[in-house]
């Protein structure tokens, strides 16, 4: 099944409103203001920044090869030797109170000509507008059903909106929006708007970017029908237990690896932003830990962000 007829942004953009609550950051109610501002805003304040921004060194690929570059929490620049792909890119160092607590790998201005930026929901720290905003002309946006209005004055030439299962096709490469276990209003007020994760097909390759899901029984089906070798699933912001009705810890991302049947295990969504009351540290401890005791080492590859990993 293939998109509908993509548009054209062309209207004036509507004028942007800040949230005007915590609540509104956090429309599955996970937090009140006191406990956000305490577990989320305070606690991070006294944290320092760390990590740095590195000088680009992007590989120079032949046909099938895939580079991927880590950019940070589920920011990912995935190159082909003729395409290079941004998912839900964000180089902020702060969103609203939230401050990054490690800096992105590579600055904005060093990317690479941008041919498709993906966008898997409409979350502030997954749809990061100023980013978008700065990117050169990126050709093709591609995102979930009922985001389209959120995009359109950023500077794209296409917008595209999926529906589970829908893909898009151009020149020889294909986007297929695949069902996930989460949420995508971007405030209380805009509960129509859809989510999931993406499949890139290209060159005889496929990439699998869960975007923000919990575990369920969906992976298995992706599984079925797309067969992702490379499965970039999010670990962290998952304690107390009950975020994992939208998100996943280490021990639910290995079994959504596993009924993936991926080769390769590339863990995303940790250690970028405080979101959650886990130790920052902790979701890739962890997932090591469940690596080594199942034999998972050699398809675990965990990546440094602005280092550039060829598959």
């Amino acid at each position: 099944m293939h998109a509908k007829h993509p548009h054209k942004p062309s209207a004036a953009p509507a004028r942007r409103r800040l949230p005007r609550s915590f609540k509104e950051l956090t429309p599955s109610n996970h937090f009140n203001p006191r406990t956000f501002f305490r577990e989320l805003v305070w606690k991070a304040l006294l944290m320092k920044r760390t990590g740095e921004h590195r000088q680009p060194d992007f590989p120079k690929l032949s046909p099938g090869q895939i580079a991927l570059t880590w950019i940070g929490h589920a920011s990912f620049l995935i190159q082909f030797s003729d395409l290079n792909i941004l998912v839900d890119p964000n180089f902020a160092n702060w969103l609203f109170l939230l401050k990054r607590v490690r800096r992105a790998g590579l600055k904005l201005k060093d990317l690479p000509p941008i041919d498709l930026v993906l966008l898997t929901h409409a979350h502030f720290d997954h749809f990061h507008k100023p980013t978008i905003r700065k990117l050169p002309s990126p050709k093709i946006g591609v995102m979930p059903w009922g985001v389209g209005d959120l995009a359109r004055g950023l500077g794209f030439s296409r917008i595209i909106e999926l529906q589970p299962w829908e893909s898009f096709s151009h020149a020889d490469w294909k986007v297929t929006l695949t069902p996930g276990k989460h949420w995508g209003a971007r405030t209380l007020r805009d509960s129509h708007r859809g989510y999931g994760g993406f499949v890139i097909e290209h060159q005889g390759r496929r990439v699998y970017h869960a975007g923000d899901s919990a575990y369920f029984s969906g992976f298995k089906e992706i599984g079925e029908r797309l067969r992702p070798e490379i499965a970039l699933l999010p670990i962290g912001a998952y304690y107390p237990d009950s975020f994992r009705h939208v998100h996943m810890g280490p021990d639910e991302a290995v079994k959504a690896f596993r009924d993936l049947r991926a080769h390769w295990f590339v863990p995303m969504h940790y250690g970028t932003f405080k979101l959650s009351f886990e130790e920052m540290d902790e979701p890739p401890r962890w997932l090591n830990e469940i690596a080594q005791r199942d034999g998972l080492q050699r398809q675990l590859k965990m990546l440094d962000e602005g280092v550039p990993k060829i598959f």
